[in-house]
């Protein structure tokens, strides 16, 4: 802790860390930080959470206002600790972090990627509050990425697409990398490219395969927009099939809702795609498969999910917005991949004026992190509500608490979140 303690004193300008903090006498670190005033000492040195993960939170000031960063600061060198994904369980479904964290055990956890949240160009259109990005739990690939047009959240970095993930490999360390989808539809006459896994919004013309993972929420949205605009108007070309046992069992021109049965799969077609599958009869052979396939990385990812890279090798990304603060959610990890920063910013009045997304790269780096990756967050200064929240389990607490004051007073509930592990 004591270099993390040098390496945070040396936040200069707009991200230096506030060291004129006094002491709060007997301040209690159970629940989350108090809404202005001081921080106590030695939370701003770490409060040991479990063996390998340290909280803790210090004040940013910067010309337009102060901001509070909580930390969660996870050592994956520790064999009793790991990092997973958070998730309710189906791809198209949310609930709060502290519910998730508390549901599968973690200590603490963080809010993650972007998702859909409404859908009010679609009118009668359900919004599925699906993440954006790939994700995987467990080491078994959940979903695949939407294109680049249809993303919620703000504007990416020149280069970054929605297939932009960070996650921990099975050994143990964590990285950034790219998630493609490589899929496959065979039929005995045809050979098919799979065009989407388990996500709202499929290329044009393309076909995706929905799977009991995704939910119980209706497929129509998937066919809505383009790749380039997420506004547009619902495809009027639609047509999906039920494949069980490899073979078709049912067919429809419109895209149905309700669960997907274990080891079922449900193909959406739209235009070029939608003409494909209406050659399927009852009947039928279709064979299903699909995998995500890293751009760099060598080692299987245990657990990953989206957003999109703000720090890499220690420089912040070119195109970083210099002007736009929010109430932010982010990671960051050491050049080895050992080292996971899980930050989230304080939602209280004091501090909802935030930080741009160029300060989180800064402070990431400041912290010590050589990459950094920027998740789901508030969209501006003034948002009543944020999804930024941050959770941690005091020592011998039965549940986590809150640690970062959302802003609205209460948690927003999310598809997914980064979750740290203790098996102690």
């Amino acid at each position: 802790m004591a270099r993390h303690t040098q390496r945070a004193g040396r936040l200069r300008t707009a991200c230096t860390l506030v060291t004129t903090l006094g002491t709060l006498a007997g301040a209690a670190l159970l629940g989350a930080a108090p809404a202005g005033g001081a921080v106590a000492d030695d939370t701003r040195a770490g409060s040991r959470i479990a063996p390998g993960v340290e909280y803790r939170y210090f004040d940013i000031p910067t010309p337009h206002g102060t901001a509070r960063a909580h930390v969660l600061d996870v050592d994956l060198r520790d064999p009793h600790t790991s990092v997973g994904l958070l998730y309710p369980g189906k791809v198209a479904a949310r609930a709060p972090v502290s519910a998730l964290a508390d549901g599968v055990g973690a200590v603490g956890g963080i809010n993650g990627d972007f998702f859909n949240i409404s859908e009010t160009q679609h009118p009668g259109v359900e919004a599925t509050g699906a993440s954006v990005g790939p994700a995987i739990a467990n080491g078994r690939a959940l979903k695949a990425a939407v294109p680049d047009g249809q993303r919620f959240g703000p504007a990416m970095p020149p280069g970054v697409t929605t297939e932009a993930v960070i996650g921990v490999g099975y050994d143990r360390r964590a990285r950034l990398d790219n998630l493609a989808l490589d899929g496959k539809i065979r039929t005995p006459e045809s050979r098919l490219p799979l065009g989407g896994l388990n996500q709202y919004a499929l290329p044009v013309g393309s076909v995706g395969a929905f799977t009991h993972d995704w939910g119980s929420v209706s497929r129509v949205r998937a066919t809505c927009g383009t790749d380039t605009s997420r506004g547009a108007p619902c495809s009027t070309d639609t047509h999906e099939v039920t494949i069980r046992d490899g073979r078709v069992v049912a067919a429809a021109d419109t895209p149905g809702s309700g669960p997907i049965e274990p080891g079922s799969t449900v193909l959406v077609g739209r235009e070029a795609g939608a003409q494909e599958l209406r050659k399927l009869s009852e009947g039928d052979r279709v064979r299903v498969s699909h995998r995500l396939v890293a751009a760099r990385s060598h080692v299987p990812f245990r657990f990953a999910l989206g957003g999109y890279p703000v720090l890499r090798g220690g420089v912040p990304l070119p195109g970083l917005d210099p002007t736009t603060s929010a109430v932010r959610t982010a990671a960051g990890m050491s050049a080895d991949g050992r080292r996971l920063f899980l930050l989230s910013l304080d939602g209280s009045p004091e501090f909802r004026t935030g930080l741009t997304i160029a300060e989180v790269a800064d402070t990431l780096r400041e912290m010590g992190a050589q990459d950094g990756f920027s998740l789901d967050g508030g969209g501006s200064s003034t948002l009543v509500s944020s999804t930024s929240t941050l959770v941690a389990r005091a020592p011998g607490a039965d549940a986590v608490t809150v640690r970062n004051n959302p802003s609205g007073g209460a948690e927003r509930p999310v598809p997914n979140g980064i979750g740290v592990f203790s098996r102690s």
